[in-house]
Order: structure tokens, then C-alpha cells, then sequence
């Protein structure tokens, strides 16, 4: 490919990493890549890479095995809680260094800032500085781990070997013994995919979009049974692993994905449903849902706003119990449609099935308890044991910190029994519905007012 060197350092600025509109049809893109890019200084660099990682949500690290360099050789340590953002059952706050390798990308999938056609600054780290961050920042205790993805540059291969060179060095050279989440390139090489499972406590395909249509209209190059064959790979391995003790560690932390909300008309029911599927066929150990954020110069059909909030924060509702309490997806949405935002999705499963309550918690199965509004996995299991010894009576449950506002009309007790309990759903639902509030700014000036 030529180069257009004349208009190089005029027409493009090394600390934006933007590209002149004036002269954008004309400057040759591989020159930036591979002459002006590397001119930036790695903080220019990390400003953009950090921020480009933003939209991606699935960088939790529950599941990794316990891991330290105390008393040994090496750096790093995990923990038994998420990493990513995450507090530890003592109130520390901990995070990983979340960062792309690149967000220059060949493809041109229309829901990614980072797109082919997008014009955004654009940077890219070797493999040293990425080391070097991730141990550097250790050192300082920024960060108790590494979360790296990036756009596909050159090849998926050669984009594949990049991410694997980079836990490689950080598990040998470096003995890092901290968390590694590292986001696979579904059409790279089988094996690059295996050999990331030696070093990474985490892999991730994303599947982006629940449908096929939807892929093959936002993202024509991505093709949806590459990723699923990308996934089943990882299953296997993980099979194999426990299967054979001995055998080498793989992803001990399993696999996730993530799915995009709102980018198009998709509704919750069949998110939900895709994401059932995800679970049983490839043992994801959590399928992450990150709301669509409308971008600058969005490709024509694509939303122009953003999805409520709200909704990804009922689907991750409706996740867990799927994924926890024995829901169907079918259970929590009998018909297409989304998710009501004005209660939660187990709260709205009880009020559509009231044949089942009030429930007796001294006589129900435990997979019924669980599934009365305000009383989560931890108290079911109390209650079950508690019952064993006398009869469950009401004020065990204000001293097991229920929600009790919630599952009043839901239970009897052996000294209670709700008066409403002949109250129509709508009725419930009005009292119970969750009121918007607006948040302020400033909550201490108006206590003081």
C-alpha cells in the first residue's frame, strides 16, 4: 500500500490521535497506524485506549482462583470477589487496569465507536507497554489486575497473538500473579484461543447482538456461528480441563459475553432467552448487558437515543434468577415485550402468579421461599435451617433483614397472616411500584435547608 506521507503531520495530531476532515479522504490510514501512532507518548496513548474500553461491560472477575505472590516469587494476587470495579466483603474497593490493545479496527460494525469509518482519535499499544502498565500500576496498587480487548488489526490472528503475547509475558517473565481477563477474537486460530486459556483467569467472545438478523445487519463482517464455535472451543477446554485434574489450568474463571441493549428493536424477552441458551449450551459463567450509547456520527437506522437505564439494570434482574433461582426465561416473560421498569422482575413473576401465595414458610420448599418477593438465596437457606429447631414466626424475618415492605403479602408465618391477601395484582402493584426520584448534586445543602 502507498504512502501519503506529505500530508502526515499536518493533517493528523499526534496527541488527539485525530485526523484533519479536510484531509481525511487523502491521508493514508496505514501510515498513521504504523509511523504516526507510535510518535505518541504512552500517555496520550492510555487516555484514549482507557476510554475507548468504557463500553464494555464484562470485566467482573468472580471465579478466579485464589492466587498470591506472598511469600513466593512474583507480583499480583487475586481475589475470591469481582475485581472490575468491585468492593471486597471488607469495603475495599478494588479494580483492574481496563484498557484496548488498539481501537483501530477493520471492521465497521455500526454500533462501535470504534468502527472503520468512525473518526475518532486513534492509538495503539505495543506489547511491552502494556506489560509495563500492568506491573507499573501494580506496584503503585492502582489496579489488582488487567482487563485487555482490542479491535482487530491486521488479521484476527495476528490481533489474537498480540493479547496472547501480552498475559504470556506477564505469567513468565514477569510472574504476575494477579487477575487476567483477556477478550478473544472469535476468528482467530483455534489454538491462539487455547493458549490464551494457560494464562488468562478469564476469556470472553462477545456476541454483541441476540439474533443473527441483527448481526448480519449491524456487523456484516462478525458472523454469529464463528462466535458460537468460538464458545463451544472454550467449553471444551474447560470440560477437559475438569475432567482431567492433572491437566493444565484453563480460564479457571470461565467465559463470559456481553450483549448490547437497545441497538436495535430486540426486546427482553428474546435477550433473555438468547442468554438462557448461552448458559446451558456453553457453561458462560455470566452473560454481561451493557446499554447501547448513541455515538457521534451514528450510521443512518441506528437509535438516537440511548435505551433506559432502567432496562439493563432489569435485565441483570432477570439474569440472576435465571441463572440462580430456577427461572425460566419463558416464567419471567410468557410473551414477547420488555421487562416492566416500575418493579423488579421477581416482584412482577409473584404478582402474575398469585395462586402460589400466600406461602407458608414453615411448610414450603426452599425453591419456593426463594422465590418470594424480598427474600433472597442467603435468607432461604436461614429460614430452611431455622424452621428445623421451631416454627418460623414474623419477627424473624425483620431480624434476618428481609424486605419486609415486599414480602408481607407474599407469606404466612406462624403469628401472621396479610390482610390484604385477597388485594387484586394492580392494586399491589400501585403501592409497590418503585417511585422515580431525581438525584441531586448536592444532597448535604438540601438536608441543611
Amino acid at each position: 500500500m502507498r504512502f501519503h506521507r506529505q500530508h502526515s503531520l499536518e493533517n493528523y495530531n499526534c496527541t488527539t490521535g485525530k485526523i484533519n476532515a479536510e484531509s481525511e479522504a487523502r491521508i493514508d490510514i496505514l501510515y498513521i497506524y504504523t509511523v504516526l501512532v507510535p510518535m505518541m507518548n504512552i500517555h496520550d496513548k492510555l487516555e484514549i485506549l482507557a476510554d475507548a474500553a468504557k463500553y464494555d461491560a464484562s470485566c467482573a472477575s468472580s471465579g478466579a482462583p485464589k492466587r498470591s505472590s506472598q511469600g513466593k516469587g512474583g507480583l499480583g494476587a487475586t481475589t475470591g470477589v469481582g475485581i472490575c470495579h468491585s468492593y471486597t466483603p471488607d469495603g475495599r474497593c478494588i479494580s483492574l487496569l481496563k484498557i484496548l490493545l488498539t481501537n483501530f479496527c477493520v471492521y465497521d460494525c455500526q454500533y462501535c465507536v470504534n468502527r472503520r469509518s468512525s473518526n475518532v482519535p486513534r492509538a495503539r499499544f505495543t506489547v511491552q507497554e502494556v506489560v509495563k502498565l500492568t506491573a507499573d500500576f501494580y506496584l503503585r496498587n492502582y489496579i489488582d489486575g488487567l482487563f485487555l480487548s482490542s479491535g482487530i488489526i491486521q488479521s484476527p490472528d495476528y490481533t489474537m497473538e498480540q493479547l496472547v503475547a501480552i498475559a504470556r509475558s506477564l505469567r513468565l517473565d514477569h510472574q504476575f500473579r494477579g487477575y487476567i481477563h483477556l477478550k478473544t477474537i472469535p476468528d482467530a486460530d483455534p489454538k491462539l484461543i487455547e493458549e490464551a486459556g494457560l494464562y488468562a483467569d478469564r476469556l470472553s467472545v462477545n456476541i454483541e447482538l441476540p439474533t443473527v438478523a441483527s448481526v448480519e445487519r449491524l456487523a456484516p463482517e462478525k458472523k454469529m456461528h464463528t462466535i458460537k464455535l468460538a464458545m463451544a472451543s472454550i467449553r471444551r477446554k474447560i470440560d477437559e480441563k475438569a475432567e482431567e485434574p492433572k491437566a493444565p489450568k484453563f480460564a479457571p474463571a470461565g467465559q463470559s459475553t456481553q450483549m448490547i441493549v437497545g441497538a436495535d428493536q430486540t426486546d427482553d424477552s428474546t435477550i433473555l432467552a438468547t442468554a438462557e441458551t448461552l448458559y446451558s449450551s456453553y457453561k458462560l459463567k455470566r452473560v454481561y448487558y451493557s446499554a447501547f450509547s448513541p455515538i457521534p456520527q451514528s450510521p443512518k437506522g441506528m437509535p438516537a437515543k440511548p435505551p433506559p437505564m432502567m432496562r439493563e439494570h432489569r435485565l441483570y434482574q432477570a439474569d440472576f434468577l435465571v441463572r440462580s433461582y430456577g427461572f425460566q426465561a419463558k416464567e419471567l416473560l410468557s410473551g414477547t415485550g420488555n421487562l416492566a421498569l416500575d418493579i423488579d422482575p421477581k416482584l412482577a413473576w409473584a404478582l402474575a402468579h398469585r395462586e402460589h401465595f400466600p406461602l407458608d414458610l414453615n411448610t414450603a420448599d426452599a425453591s419456593m421461599i426463594a422465590r418470594v418477593p424480598g427474600i433472597g438465596l442467603r435468607n432461604t437457606n436461614r429460614i430452611v435451617q431455622l424452621r428445623r429447631s421451631r416454627k418460623i414466626r414474623y419477627v424473624d424475618l425483620t431480624h434476618l433483614r428481609c424486605s419486609m415492605d415486599k414480602l408481607k403479602p407474599f407469606i404466612v408465618t406462624a403469628d401472621y397472616r396479610p390482610l390484604n391477601d385477597t388485594a387484586s395484582s394492580e392494586m399491589l402493584r400501585r403501592a409497590m411500584a418503585e417511585q422515580p426520584e431525581q438525584m441531586s448534586l448536592f444532597p448535604a445543602l438540601q438536608e441543611g435547608a
